[in-house]
């Protein structure tokens, strides 16, 4: 699984902001009152505007944002033209106002798919007003398991993959759901499995994505691009990142978790090819009771690949994870893991993030209030990049992501198994707005226990999919965390027992 999207800099120090995050910020404060949002409500309309000789039917807000970043857009029909200089005048003045480089900002929205995550939350503005967390008319992540077909056996796979499923997508259908997540606005897809890479529709399927300035990623275990050719050739078709998975700095034991040998030779293989052509990449690493004694090991065979950017995966007992859950870590190990890769990143030069929601909170309790964690991909200062932290709002699970699997349900998030439509029967936008599960998610104030009542909860919100393994219930504590060791306690009490998770198929 992925969970990236496009990287911008949303803040690079000094008296002078980030001009990404100070837009961000400035967009809260200029459009939180009615009038505004009448603005904003008007300008989600979709309009036709010319982009040199090509036409392109979007929302007016997007259109504005092209105007910001020095886009040669003309021809828009006349309320649009005015809305969206009305728009991007707007969003010039929220920058000065909190001191951020405009420059830095048109620069990061020359790029089509952070244009399409900015307008997400301008579209989410005008609709929803501000919200903690915010609200979105669309998913910024698609995280989609493209197939069931895997060529590994991984002890904590949470899709149980295998063989390919007899009613997967067709490539037709596959065209028609990238259709419809277009023009729902989502800026990223993430191509998982199964093994994506492996599956006979891959190339295709990912310059679909990439044509349409969504941003293309791969989550994979490395095995197809260890030949770097088939990495040169899915970046000539649009692929922006790779994420490479990566259970151990020890081969044996990375071969044996993952149940082929030879896997942990071409896994490091395809970074270093991803390092030597210049693609965008991460290595990912699932952390459970067998390599969280290997974290420096780990870090340090990146380093020695020459990754720049680590990303540490919360182990969920879903799927085969089910049968191996003694896998998973307990509140006080997980914290412990956190304080150390916050540590780490600031002595290495890396990028060092975990999708653990908890990671905001720890990163501001360690850096005195200072750094914050407001996604799965960003630490940074400065009160911009906090007030983005309960922006963005920690798990994002049905949220700001959900998942596709093979056959075409929608789940919130790949650990969270609870289909809420199939778009085969549906659109994904029908989805997006009418699944009562979507909505609770959405809603912080149904939390239950102390993650509903906890001082952290709109920038963590806790692990929604690990409350559901344990308790079937999405809303339920995350026993995961130290503030609810109690329940993982109770979980544990009965003598010699450990936390069993919930049997899936519960609602």
């Amino acid at each position: 699984m992925s969970n990236v999207l496009p990287e911008v800099p949303v803040d690079s120090g000094g008296e002078q902001r980030g001009g990404l995050g100070a837009l961000l910020a400035g967009l809260r404060l200029l459009f939180n009152n009615p009038a505004t949002r009448l603005v904003l409500r008007a300008a989600c309309a979709e309009a036709e505007c010319s982009y040199g000789d090509e036409r392109v039917s979007a929302s007016i807000v997007y259109h504005a944002l092209s105007m910001l970043a020095g886009e040669n857009v003309s021809s828009c029909p006349v309320t649009a033209r005015f809305l969206g200089w009305l728009i991007s005048s707007v969003v010039r003045l929220g920058v000065k106002l909190l001191k951020g480089r405009e420059e830095e900002a048109a620069e990061a929205l020359r790029d089509p798919a952070v244009r399409r995550g900015v307008a997400l939350i301008v579209r989410g503005l005008g609709l929803y007003g501000v919200t903690v967390p915010q609200k979105m008319p669309a998913p910024f992540l698609i995280v989609w398991n493209m197939t069931n077909m895997c060529n590994l056996r991984c002890k904590h796979c949470y899709q149980r993959a295998d063989r390919p499923l007899p009613n997967e997508l067709t490539l037709e259908e596959k065209v028609r759901v990238i259709d419809q997540l277009d023009r729902a606005g989502v800026a990223a897809i993430a191509l998982s499995g199964g093994e994506p890479t492996i599956h006979p529709n891959f190339y295709t399927v990912l310059h679909e994505i990439a044509r349409r300035g969504i941003y293309a990623s791969v989550a994979t275990n490395g095995w197809m691009f260890a030949n770097i050719e088939n990495l040169k050739k899915a970046a000539k078709l649009g692929l922006r990142y790779v994420e490479v998975s990566v259970d151990s700095a020890n081969p044996r034991k990375h071969d044996e978790f993952r149940g082929v040998r030879g896997s942990w030779e071409r896994a490091v293989k395809a970074l270093e090819n991803a390092v030597k052509l210049g693609v965008n990449h991460g290595m990912a690493v699932t952390v459970t009771k067998t390599n969280i004694d290997e974290v420096e090991d780990l870090l340090d065979l990146a380093e020695s690949i020459g990754v720049k950017r680590v990303v540490f995966f919360n182990f969920v007992p879903v799927g085969r994870g089910r049968e191996n859950m003694w896998l998973d870590l307990d509140p006080v190990e997980r914290e412990e893991f956190l304080r150390t890769i916050y540590k780490e990143m600031r002595r290495r030069r890396l990028e060092i993030v975990s999708t653990a929601p908890q990671y905001g909170r720890v990163a501001l309790q360690l850096s005195g209030g200072e750094e914050v964690a407001p996604t799965h991909f960003y630490v940074g200062e400065n009160p911009v990049v906090k007030a983005l932290a309960e922006f963005v709002g920690g798990c994002g699970a049905g949220r700001i992501y959900a998942a596709i699997e093979p056959e075409g349900t929608v789940t919130p998030c790949v650990f969270l198994p609870v289909p809420v439509g199939n778009l085969r029967v549906k659109t994904f936008q029908e989805i997006w707005e009418g699944s009562l599960l979507f909505k609770m998610l959405r809603d912080r104030s149904k939390l239950k226990g102390f993650c509903g009542k906890c001082p952290y909860r709109n920038m963590c919100g806790g692990c929604r999919a690990r409350a559901y393994a344990y308790y079937g219930d999405p809303l339920a504590p995350d026993p995961g965390c130290l503030y609810n060791l109690r329940e993982w306690r109770r979980l544990s009490e009965k003598p010699g027992a450990a936390p069993r998770p919930a049997g899936e198929g519960r609602a």
